[in-house]
């Protein structure tokens, strides 16, 4: 038998969209009219006694499997079409001699954002199972197929990031995953006519997803209202009885009104409003997409019963084995903070927020990868999001600042950290197989990157990518170079600060896999010292205008050990760093002023830095359970509450772990 890729007959003569480019030009192919499709497969099969059983499965955009009525996993990671995942899953207890049911909820978003490589006119599913060794089961057309029609959207989330839903539990399609359940007015699956994938098997397990009941539950009025006792990412998982046509309202947020309500209309930008039309019968509100969340309240119609709430939480299989020696007992706050941020934040992919963006950047990957890689000493999920980026290198040798995904972003500071972390990866393990995969990626980075090198060895005017430098960018410390979109001509500190670290990790790389080193990193960093150091103010400046010095324009040459040769040098940036403070700069900075303190030695200044009131502390006054896009919620316009990027303390702290 050979495994087809099957689809919704809409989909079955659709060539794929290309919707991928470089990060400032045009969108070439638009999103199309289909969107938001849940579609349902289905197949009876008669099975032999089997010792032991695995399945491989994949979807495009996602799945959920269920086998004999029962949930089983869902996935695969986003991936790109040309290494797109399947994932192996062992079923062995899940099949029973005789008849086996096997039901499929995929998802087809259709939009072009950060969490899937979306919109491209891809729908399918494929599948093939093996029992005892033999392939007794495949994705093919004898499969039934039906679109689910009790969801239906209520408009868009985030950075078109979600679907909010309205669900009819009285559509027909309800209950598909049962045993019991009548699929012969479906159709037969069609078998998708230009499928280009090429399947790759996941490197990763599975996500764990359990529930879990509210810390309070408590009725006011005909509102019912959940707190679940700290944000975590799921969906809320509800089941009432009432009169069919009987709506309710269920609302999720991350904080709450003065009033007690739930501010559903987050401050992140999400609105978390759905409904939920019962049929009559006892429903369940279950529904397929994730949020972030703490709190949740039900709008109940009067008449109808809500029997229980519960969350269901999903995330990367999670078990702590970092040390943390400290005698300040708000740092082990602090980290108590960042591993559930980490813990409950970590998906297939390190997103940013499990609210907004729900996508994989490079520059989180640099900090929640490592964080994560030192919290569970499993570098599995780090490797493989490091080899989505290199494959993004088809797109552009510059990497893409999002990965996998079919939104096009391109940051040039986070381009330039990619080899740094690349190398910390392998130190990790000494995976010298995952090193060699990188090659051609970073080889070409380079390349890329010579195309903006000026005389002396800098760089100037990268202006096909973002310059960050920080975000957001209120906290820049007055950095004085206009970072604008594209940026404007000339040489700055950090974009040049970061080549240096770029060369030096690259050439460190080189070494290991017994290549020629660039040649390039000692004239680099004499050209920026000359370009940015000002014997005046003893510190590195912003611009060659030498007339401000950002705590940012300083980080990175001690990181990087530019200059640092001469101890007084050292010590002014070391003094600087800790006379500004973490609160003028983000957090996503943070993380390097922390890991230039303590690659130097300097560990004990590194903490009363993290434990200054107006950093994580703060977060922590301000009732956080998982950690802030910025030090407070007032101080970014769209601040997330659940930002894995801001957990530095996890990997700068760990007994043994390598800062930087």
């Amino acid at each position: 038998m050979r495994a087809e890729f099957i689809c919704h007959p809409e989909f079955a003569e659709l060539r794929p969209a290309d919707v991928f480019r470089r990060g400032q030009a045009p969108l070439s192919a638009a999103e199309g009219d289909i969107r938001d499709r849940h579609i349902l497969f289905r197949r009876k099969v008669f099975l032999p006694a089997a010792k032991r059983a695995f399945l491989r499965i994949t979807a495009d955009d996602y799945f959920k499997l269920y086998i004999n009525g029962e949930y089983v996993a869902q996935g695969p990671p986003p991936s790109y079409p040309q290494h797109y995942y399947y994932m192996e899953i062992d079923v062995s207890s899940r099949l029973r001699a005789g008849e086996n049911v096997f039901a499929v909820h995929t998802y087809y978003q259709g939009l072009i954002n950060r969490v899937w490589v979306s919109g491209d006119l891809r729908a399918c599913f494929w599948c093939e199972l093996f029992a005892d060794g033999k392939q007794v089961l495949v994705s093919d057309g004898l499969w039934r197929c039906s679109l689910h029609s009790g969801y239906s959207a209520r408009g868009k989330i985030g950075y078109d990031t979600a679907f909010a839903v309205s669900y009819d539990s009285s559509a027909p399609e309800v209950g598909f995953e049962k045993p019991g359940f009548d699929d012969s007015a479906w159709s037969r699956a069609a078998v998708r006519k230009y499928a280009d994938y090429r399947l790759a098997r996941s490197p990763v397990p599975p996500l764990s997803v359990y529930t879990v009941p509210p810390a309070v539950l408590s009725r006011r009025g005909g509102v019912l209202f959940a707190d679940f006792g700290a944000e975590r990412a799921g969906q809320l998982r509800v089941e009432a009885k009432g009169r069919k046509g009987d709506r309710l309202y269920i609302r999720c947020g991350e904080e709450l009104n003065p009033d007690g309500s739930v501010r559903f209309d987050m401050r992140c930008n999400c609105r978390y409003e759905e409904e939920w039309v019962l049929s009559g019968g006892t429903d369940v509100f279950d529904p397929y997409d994730y949020k972030g969340f703490r709190y949740a309240e039900i709008a109940v119609p009067e008449g109808a019963h809500v029997a229980r709430v519960e969350m269901t939480v999903r995330h990367y299989p999670f078990e702590k084995r970092a040390v943390y020696e400290t005698r300040s007992e708000r740092l082990r706050q602090i980290l108590k903070l960042c591993e559930d941020t980490v813990h409950y934040g970590t998906q297939e992919v390190f997103i940013d927020c499990p609210t907004r963006e729900k996508g994989q950047y490079l520059g989180d990957l640099c900090i929640s990868g490592r964080a994560q890689c030192v919290l569970t000493q499993d570098a599995r999920l780090l490797k493989k999001s490091i080899l989505d980026f290199c494959r993004s290198s088809s797109v552009s040798r510059g990497v893409m600042a999002v990965a996998p995904a079919s939104f096009m972003q391109e940051i040039a500071d986070y381009s330039l950290l990619f080899p740094a972390l690349v190398l910390w990866t392998y130190k990790q393990d000494g995976d010298i197989g995952f090193l060699r995969q990188t090659w051609s990626c970073l080889r070409a980075e380079h390349e890329y990157f010579l195309r903006f090198c000026n005389a002396e060895g800098l760089l100037e005017n990268v202006n096909e990518q973002w310059n960050m430098v920080d975000w957001p960018e209120n906290l820049r410390d007055g950095y004085d170079f206009p970072l604008t979109i594209p940026v404007g001509g000339g040489v700055h500190n950090v974009i040049n600060a970061l080549w240096v670290g770029f060369l030096q990790a690259q050439d460190e790389i080189r070494r290991i896999l017994g290549k020629p080193e660039t040649g390039r990193t000692a004239r680099a960093k004499e050209a920026f010292v000359s370009a940015f150091y000002s014997k005046e103010k003893g510190l590195f400046c912003d611009t060659p205008r030498k007339t401000h010095s950002a705590v940012h324009s300083n980080i990175f040459p001690l990181l990087f050990g530019i200059g640092t040769e001469n101890e007084q040098i050292r010590q002014n940036l070391v003094g600087f760093i800790c006379e500004r403070g973490l609160p003028r700069m983000g957090v996503y900075m943070a993380y390097f002023a922390l890991a230039a303190l303590v690659k130097c030695g300097e560990r004990e200044r590194a903490e009363r830095l993290a434990v200054d009131p107006r950093a994580w502390p703060r977060m922590l006054a301000e009732g956080a359970t998982t950690a802030f896009e910025a030090w407070g919620k007032e101080e970014k316009w769209n601040t997330s509450l659940f930002h894995p990027w801001a957990c530095a303390p996890l990997i700068v702290f760990a007994k043994g772990a390598i800062p930087y």
